[in-house]
């Protein structure tokens, strides 16, 4: 480890420290350029990026779509998280928090804004009635993992997945702090699981929605790299819950939506009609560019 660090008495920011993602970390709000958002033909408007945040309000979208719900209709559009799309005055006026998804409901009068991924499931399992139990019971239950959920990636994220692969340097503190900690709490999913099918019990809901894309993909190492150091093999009712989620074709739809990284055909930068999975992932909008057009 490199000489302790000794705070200083009144913090000033250094944009150059910061890791990975320092051109977009900034200690203070609002917008920083003056654009407005693209709105389509859809009653959902959906700003995101397909991270794990992002990846619940497809999947769930998807969900009610399957279901038949013709009111989850949706137009996805590409936020850059890189470029700091989430920082034009559009997107801020949707959420001040800056982050990515950010829905809006045009079915309404007026429209409703909805940010931070748990409120969006919550919002939408609410509007449609689905993938939220009815009974105080079950009803609070889901709302426990879902909010746990909303507590504990941080952790995740931001803790382990940024010391661990995202840092400008290794730290063995930190590191072993957060490892620590991802570990209890695939355990205490393991544990939960190893009594009931899905997260809440007998029911998929938004509780999975929100845990799968964050834990499912640390489970299969496609986070962070790290499946191995976190002896991921080990959590035997996670990784059996994780398959069963990802063999969902709505699932698999919503994962795809706002994609912009991995194999070209499991990328759909923009989802506009159920028929861009078919027709606009990136393989064929690639294919058609090689052939001019055509």
């Amino acid at each position: 480890m490199s000489d302790a660090y000794t705070p200083p008495k009144v913090w000033q920011w250094d944009s150059e420290n910061g890791g990975q993602f320092a051109n977009i970390n900034r200690p203070i709000a609002g917008p920083t350029h003056d654009q407005a958002l693209p709105v389509g033909q859809h009653p959902m408007q959906l700003y995101s990026l397909a991270t794990p945040n992002g990846v619940k309000a497809t999947i769930m979208l998807e969900e009610l779509l399957a279901l038949g719900h013709e009111g989850a209709e949706y137009d996805a559009h590409l936020i850059r998280i890189t470029e700091g799309d989430q920082f034009s005055s559009g997107f801020v006026d949707i959420n001040p928090n800056s982050k990515i998804p950010a829905l809006v409901d045009h079915s309404t009068t007026p429209p409703i804004r909805v940010f931070e991924s748990g409120s969006i499931l919550l919002y939408l399992a609410e509007k449609f009635g689905a993938f939220l139990p009815h009974t105080p019971e079950q009803r609070t239950e889901t709302l426990n993992w879902l909010f746990w959920q909303m507590g504990a990636a941080p952790f995740l994220g931001g803790g382990f997945g940024h010391f661990y692969a995202y840092a400008p340097e290794k730290y063995e503190y930190p590191i072993n702090r957060y490892t620590m900690e991802v570990k209890r709490q695939l355990d205490v999913l393991d544990r939960q699981l190893a009594e009931h099918p899905f997260v809440a019990g007998k029911e998929y809901t938004i509780a999975d929605m929100a845990i799968w894309p964050w834990y499912g993909a640390v489970v299969k190492n496609e986070a962070y790299d790290a499946a191995e150091f976190l002896e991921a093999h080990t959590y035997k009712n996670v990784i059996r819950w994780v398959n069963e989620i990802d063999q969902r074709p709505a699932v698999q739809r919503g994962k795809m939506v706002n994609r912009t990284w991995g194999e070209p055909s499991e990328q759909l930068h923009e989802r506009h009609d159920a028929s861009d999975f078919e027709l606009r992932t990136q393989d064929k909008l690639e294919q058609t560019d090689d052939n001019g057009g055509r």
